[in-house]
């Protein structure tokens, strides 16, 4: 039997690749709140519905 897992949350790096963002823009966003994160030791780490809220919140922003 196997098992697949799905991640549960990413990190900045992966997030950044997600996002087509460099790493240091993601940070960015991170440190200025506009992607939420929680800390975890001391790395951060970000839900999949939280980086779904910053696009839905971008493009909300530019359709306006």
């Amino acid at each position: 039997m196997e098992f697949q897992f799905s991640k549960k949350w990413y990190t900045p790096a992966e997030v950044a690749a997600m996002l087509g963002f460099g790493l240091s823009k993601t940070k960015l966003l991170i440190a200025m709140r506009e992607i939420r994160s929680v800390k975890v030791g001391a790395h951060r780490r970000i839900l999949p519905e939280w980086v779904d809220e910053y696009i839905e919140h971008c493009t909300h922003q530019d359709s306006a």
